[in-house]
């Protein structure tokens, strides 16, 4: 693996929380492999030549464990927003293992997002995290179809996979659940896709589902994006111009009507969509954890 230098690892100090509570942004990777065709971390504006090449940012651990204990605020450290954390280097180099066991040295929770199965390794660092501060788990899950995830998402876990980490997550005692984005309009926007993710969902344990039914497109990610889709759907760029034109989002024309099934089918399921009462919930589990334990 080829390793880029870096200054830093940890964002500011966020006090809003907005996205998962969060409180800082860790990414200790550059670049994804998995190859989604979707992706919006391959947009020009975020500057990543070479976006499909993972790279390791040098002494990213050394760098981590500066920052983490120079940090006067403690809080929720996410990770998986630019870069999945559990790519394929994952396996041998162990970055994200390491930076986790800072993670839980200096007492800071965790919200990871990702589509590898190769989180479930470290579920024993997520517990001991978990016993002192809140630990969250987001999988992306689009396609209910294996063959459509392999399509959308080649070089990762196709969803069964995934569902099976969900399972395996949750039954370990890890608040987790499904980040449902993107749904891409004309492929993934179908009830019986949603109502499927639904039912896996509540079958494997899941907490929650955070939906967006649309994808976002800007600039060279656009091009990307249609010409895979041309490869594998006939005539597919087409529909995207002739009803998006070269708009930022491209919300689904049946986003109202998939919104108010797939709150229908949550609530029968018992589970969770809102943001704020993923938060709540995740954090007051751990509050009333500790509450017990003193």
């Amino acid at each position: 693996m080829e390793y880029i230098s870096a200054k830093t690892i940890l964002s500011a100090y966020n006090s809003s929380g907005e996205w998962f509570g969060c409180n800082y942004n860790m990414n200790i990777y550059k670049g994804c492999s998995h190859g989604c065709i979707y992706c919006d971390s391959r947009s020009e504006c975020y500057h990543i030549e070479n976006f499909d090449k993972v790279r390791g940012k040098k002494n990213a651990i050394e760098i981590l464990n500066r920052e983490l204990r120079s940090k006067r605020k403690k809080g929720i450290v996410g990770t998986g927003a630019m870069s999945d954390p559990y790519n394929p280097f994952e396996e041998k180099y162990k970055l994200t293992r390491e930076a986790l066991g800072l993670l839980d040295r200096y007492n800071f929770g965790v919200a990871i997002a990702t589509k590898s199965h190769l989180i479930t390794r470290d579920i024993d660092l997520l517990k001991r995290i978990k016993r002192h501060s809140p630990v969250l788990v987001k999988i992306t899950v689009t396609s209910a179809d294996d063959g459509l995830c392999k399509i959308l998402e080649p070089n990762v876990a196709v969803t069964s996979k995934r569902f099976e980490g969900i399972n395996k997550l949750s039954a370990n005692g890890i608040f987790t659940g499904i980040l449902l984005m993107p749904v891409l309009p004309f492929i993934e926007d179908s009830n019986e896709n949603v109502l499927e993710i639904v039912r896996l969902a509540k079958e494997n344990g899941a907490k929650f589902i955070y939906p967006a039914f649309g994808v976002t497109l800007r600039q060279n990610q656009r091009l990307y994006f249609f010409k895979k889709l041309d490869e594998y759907f006939k005539d597919a760029s087409q529909k995207y111009i002739k009803e998006y034109g070269f708009s930022y989002e491209c919300r689904s024309k049946r986003a109202a009507q998939l919104w108010q099934l797939f709150k229908e089918a949550c609530n029968k399921a018992n589970l969770l969509y809102k943001m704020e009462d993923i938060i709540t919930i995740y954090k007051n589990e751990y509050e009333e954890k500790q509450i017990s334990f003193f």
